[in-house]
């Protein structure tokens, strides 16, 4: 089941780990010339799966088949050119200038000019499977994850990607007591041994954390050279991670389970999403309002630093991948492409 299936029906069923794998249709069986991506001119319609907010407040989408868009203000897209049709999954930005996008086909794309033009650095269609985050630390090092523990890096912006063994240490603790919500887990879940990694982040000079399937979760304080497999509060999939201030981090994923972390994933609480959608994305505002977004139009705000949330639903009720900050409130893609949310509806007016 691809990701586009999964937002249209409002709900996952048997997911885990569908939407780890994204928008899996359509991809390449040899590695010929990817086409490049057509010019749609509702492609600010179309699903879009990552959004990110330059530190200089220009917006940049990506989404299904090659779409790229960028905005100054959240409201007028342009669609850019890509040279590859590859749906895209997830993009990350050092600055203003310098960002990578990653996608199906396991096609990375860079560009040097904010998203205005892009080139293809890396496409291996015949591996079959998706890339589904990506990180930089710097506008020289980062790292792109997905499917079946697949980790490649790089530290020259990106003009070259290098495979790594995803090798976790094991955990040093015995994992927290959980329940296994059988709903939310594939007959096979036990047996993984090579998880789909679905989110990668963290803060400057902080730990980095990925989330992945049947519940995976590891840390790495060295930018990725080595993983700590954490214990997990739950055997679901994660497909998301907000790092917080400190050592605080929020994780969430299927059928609206979030947890929060004040020591660095050490230890977790579970916190009360008031929903048993799906939770896929979240962004921290200049203020320090946490906002969650998933399925069924869920959008989760906390204004007390990620401690307690509120319920927003949006009326139609479609799907929602990923959010970021945007002019006097948030821009939130999905389903339906790139909607805007006032301050105001984020503050319950």
């Amino acid at each position: 089941m691809t990701l586009a299936r999964v937002l249209r029906r409002g709900g996952v069923g048997r997911l885990a780990p569908a939407l780890l794998l994204a928008c899996l249709a359509g991809i390449a069986t040899a590695a010929e010339p990817p086409e490049p991506a057509i010019i749609a001119p509702l492609a600010a319609r179309s699903l879009l799966l990552g959004v990110k907010a330059l530190p200089g407040g220009a917006l940049v989408a990506v989404g299904e088949r090659g779409h790229v868009l960028t905005s100054t203000d959240g409201t007028t897209w342009t669609q850019r050119p890509v040279p590859a049709r590859s749906g895209l999954t997830a993009l990350a930005f050092a600055d203003d200038r310098h960002g990578w996008a990653v996608g199906n086909d396991e096609v990375i794309v860079r560009t040097d000019d904010g998203g205005a033009t892009w080139s293809l650095v890396h496409y291996a269609p015949e591996k079959q499977q998706p890339l589904l985050d990506v990180w930089f630390g710097d506008a020289r090092h980062g790292l792109a994850v997905g499917a079946f523990s697949s980790v490649y890096a790089t530290d020259d912006g990106g003009a070259s990607w290098r495979a790594l063994e995803f090798a976790p240490k094991p955990r040093v603790a015995p994992p927290v007591a959980k329940k296994p919500d059988a709903r939310a887990m594939r007959d096979d879940d036990e047996g993984i041994t090579q998880p789909h990694l679905n989110a990668i982040a963290g803060r400057a000079a902080g730990p980095l954390y990925l989330a992945g399937e049947a519940g995976h979760l590891y840390r790495s304080r060295d930018a990725g050279a080595s993983w700590q497999e954490l214990a997990s509060p739950y055997e679901g999939s994660f497909f998301g991670i907000v790092p917080l201030a400190g050592d605080a981090v929020l994780v969430f994923g299927l059928r609206g389970h979030l947890f929060r972390s004040d020591d660095a994933g050490e230890h977790w609480r579970a916190l009360e999403s008031h929903t048993e959608a799906l939770l896929a994305g979240g962004t921290v505002l200049a203020g320090g309002t946490v906002v969650i977004v998933g399925l069924a139009g869920t959008v989760l705000v906390s204004t007390d630093g990620g401690e307690h949330f509120t319920l927003h639903q949006e009326a139609d009720r479609k799907g929602l991948a990923a959010v970021a900050p945007g002019a006097g409130g948030v821009v939130i893609v999905g389903e339906s492409g790139v909607r805007r949310l006032a301050q105001s509806a984020l503050d319950g007016r």
